[in-house]
């Protein structure tokens, strides 16, 4: 395995390290309206490398509506007569570092220590967008060319629920013609071992709102006849899944489409210690969900509800005896293939209302959602990256499925009609979302060189 582009990038890879530590010095925290402006920055920094390393039509695009808006970045590189195009995708926002005291150093500051580089968005995507990036600039330096056409769009709202991208995809379908996309936003199943995300569970993410009185109460001259909206939201959260992790919505498994033989087979013959899952990754007593399925099947391949906060009342020091008049609770639901947003959500929205206590209204709203999707592994531009992945690596790729959530996928196949390689390169360990996020230096290194070699298995 040689080429003249995998010299440049492994001659080239301690500027792009340096290179990406300036990327991830950006706080863009895609939720936070006081960080517009550093998403923006994001942006502009993510345009002036592309058109720095030869792409051409490097620009901005606007679009969304609200604090949560920030623009997509699109460049392209299409002068590659004969050869398929490919839809690069990415994502330059990040989440909120919150809670900082659990960082061991400052998250916009990023810091090399065991063989890993740790900063908010290091693996989640800034450094997965920088791998590639810097294979397309070391293609673009070897060869003064690229061995296929290319398009890049990289979104800012992506940790927000993606709607700029969503409604562009969809409403512009032929700005993105192209052949198939790449994602590189999943991760490895285990150190050093190739996978390919075949699946991802699609997700609808929304908010109860309960009300009762007309204004806050005193409990002791109102409780006892007036109505706790918290109460009745807690209520109604204890019907959603019943104590074996079983969702209670009636209808809600009817479309569940169960993983084939074959995949069960491959998934058991994983590199997988459940009590050490246990431990390290998840740190709870005990492991909960749907008896008889294992861990794979349970966060992979079936449907679930979870609660994510309850804001609202009285939440500051010492004591304050107040009926609130309204209670809201962020719940989401994660879906598998076969199931659609649309119907879940009706279904869900319908046995809550049907449920709901006596005496308080409820608002069922959907914020976002995505669809869950399936991607074959027998189409030829997974052979391409399964094979580059196994020249780069030294060992036969595995194929997994992702219990997360990524609904670009799901538009890039409904509305471009495109299958999607997720070749991402993040570890399990690697604290998406939460303090301390890490990404390995090695798998920075490798990542570039298997996209690389991608393009050019793809090109051939």
């Amino acid at each position: 395995m040689s080429s003249s582009a995998l010299a440049f990038a492994k001659q080239n890879h301690p500027r792009f390290l340096a290179e990406l530590k300036d990327l991830l010095r950006i706080p863009s925290i895609s939720t936070l309206p006081e960080h517009s402006e550093d998403c923006r920055k994001a942006a502009e920094t993510v345009k002036a490398e592309l058109k720095r390393i030869g792409l051409e039509h490097a620009r901005l695009i606007e679009g969304g509506h609200g604090p949560d808006a920030h623009p997509l970045v699109y460049a392209d590189w299409l002068h590659a007569a004969g050869k398929p195009t490919v839809l690069i995708y990415g994502h330059y926002d990040v989440q909120p570092p919150d809670p900082l005291d659990e960082w061991h150093t400052p998250p916009f500051e990023p810091t090399e220590r065991n063989g890993n580089i740790y900063a908010r968005g290091a693996v989640d995507d800034k450094g997965q967008v920088w791998a590639q990036i810097k294979a397309l600039e070391s293609l673009m330096a070897a060869n003064k060319a690229l061995p296929v056409n290319v398009r890049v769009i990289f979104e800012g709202e992506e940790e927000v629920g993606g709607e700029t991208i969503a409604n562009y995809v969809a409403s512009k379908p032929g700005d993105l013609k192209a052949d198939f996309a790449l994602v590189s936003d999943t991760e490895l199943f285990a150190p050093g071992l190739p996978t390919l995300c075949v699946g991802l569970r699609g997700m609808i993410y929304t908010e109860l709102e309960v009300r009762g009185a007309k204004t806050d109460l005193h409990s002791g001259i109102y409780g006892g006849a007036a109505p706790n909206p918290f109460v009745a939201l807690c209520q109604i959260i204890a019907k959603l899944k019943d104590e074996n992790g079983h969702i209670l919505i009636p209808g809600f498994y009817d479309d569940v489409q169960a993983p084939s033989a074959d995949e069960l087979k491959a998934w058991k013959s994983l590199p997988f210690d459940e009590e050490e899952y246990r431990k390290t990754e998840v740190g709870s007593k005990v492991l909960v969900g749907e008896p008889g399925l294992s861990v794979m099947e349970r966060t992979w391949a079936r449907p679930t509800v979870d609660v994510h906060g309850m804001p609202g009342g009285f939440t500051g020091a010492g004591a304050k005896t107040v009926i609130p008049a309204k209670a809201t609770a962020k719940v989401s639901m994660r879906l598998v293939p076969n199931m659609t947003p649309a119907k879940a959500f009706q279904l869900y929205k319908s046995y809550v209302e049907k449920i709901k206590p006596v005496g308080v209204d409820i608002d069922v709203r959907l914020i976002h959602s995505g669809d869950a999707c399936l991607i074959p592994t027998d189409n030829k531009y997974v052979k391409a990256a399964t094979k580059a992945l196994h020249e780069v690596w030294g060992k036969d790729t595995v194929f997994i499925r992702s219990g997360g959530s990524i609904p670009i996928v799901g538009d890039f196949d409904k509305h471009l009609g495109l299958p999607s390689v997720m070749m991402g390169f993040g570890l399990p360990d690697d604290n998406l979302h939460a303090p301390n996020e890490k990404f390995n230096l090695k798998n920075f290194e490798l990542g570039i060189d298997s996209l690389i070699r991608f393009l050019e298995e793809v090109g051939r």
